[in-house]
């Protein structure tokens, strides 16, 4: 992971400005380009922000959240994102997986004396039905179906770390 020190940018201690103003992070960008980099972190005070070519910006506490975008490590394989059926097996055929859309730690409920989101049996609606969380950076993320039907398989367990593409639950489509 490559990361520069901020050169001299925009904002001082009279005048600071956030990693959320536009030209700050404009600049970043930039130096990224110029010395041809992936990936970019900086701190400052309780500010902190992370940039990946081809992914998205994650911000700290005192800055605006994003919502929440894929990060993986340079060279790693990433499995795409297709929600089509899968084909690994006879009770596997025409079975839709709900993968994860980011690195984190996968919950099943909302916290430890709640009821799980779903569980095997569990009808789920595309869009609308949470079906766990995850969290990444300490943001608790809520993960909705992205196919209507009955989830058939749980893949993860609660607590485990997950990664992006992984598939967390089979679901057979309505």
């Amino acid at each position: 992971m490559a990361k520069k020190k901020d050169r001299g940018m925009t904002g001082t201690a009279a005048g600071k400005v956030g990693f959320t103003d536009t030209r700050r992070v404009k600049e970043l960008v930039e130096l990224m380009t110029e010395a041809g980099l992936t990936e970019i972190e900086l701190a400052e005070d309780k500010s902190r922000i992370l940039l990946r070519r081809g992914g998205g910006a994650i911000a700290g506490p005192a800055a605006v959240m994003p919502a929440p975008t894929p990060v993986v490590s340079p060279g790693t394989a990433v499995p795409g994102l297709e929600k089509g059926p899968v084909k690994s097996g006879g009770e596997e055929e025409g079975l839709v997986a709900i993968k994860s859309p980011m690195v984190g730690t996968f919950y099943s409920s909302p916290n430890p004396e709640s009821d799980a989101y779903v569980l095997v049996g569990t009808d789920v609606e595309k869009d609308q039905s949470v079906v766990c969380i995850i969290e990444a950076m300490k943001v608790f993320n809520e993960i909705h179906a992205d196919v209507t039907g009955t989830v058939v398989k749980i893949l993860a367990s609660n607590g485990q770390a997950v990664e992006y593409g992984q598939p967390l639950f089979m679901v057979r489509p309505a």
